[in-house]
């Protein structure tokens, strides 16, 4: 039986379990702690400064000093976030002489942020507008 949806709340009017819906919805959940990671993963993408790396290491190749003078932080404000980035393993660094030059992890990281970018700028009624470049990547 499918329920009847109240259009004005998009509640149910009626309450009806569909058996097998759920459990053949609950066979191919993934585990608990599988969604407890994504949700980590998610909330540590969900801080603006952290955000504003990604996005700069999507670009290009940065070292921790390129970011804390792309973004106007401090050095150490950079490294801390860089920190809990790589915990996640959301970025990844490669050593030259003296130098760390930070990446995103692997594509996945720029598939998450491509997709997000795509559906913000999608996103009705009033579709925020590409700008000119966002496209362009240096590698």
């Amino acid at each position: 039986m499918t329920p009847q949806v109240a259009a004005e709340t998009g509640t149910c009017q009626v309450h009806s379990v569909d058996g097998e819906k759920v459990r053949r919805t609950l066979a191919a959940m993934e585990p608990e702690s599988t969604l407890r990671h994504l949700a980590e993963t998610f909330a540590m993408m969900g801080d603006p400064t952290r955000l504003k790396i990604l996005y700069a290491l999507s670009l290009a190749e940065l070292c921790v000093c390129d970011l804390a003078a792309l973004l106007n932080v401090t050095v150490s404000a950079v490294s801390h976030q860089l920190r809990l980035l790589r915990g996640m393993r959301l970025v990844r660094y490669r050593r030259e002489g003296r130098l760390a030059y930070y990446s995103l992890d692997d594509h996945h990281i720029e598939a998450l942020m491509a997709q997000g970018l795509e559906h913000v700028y999608d996103r009705e009624p009033h579709p925020i507008a590409r700008p000119v470049g966002a496209a362009t990547r240096e590698r």
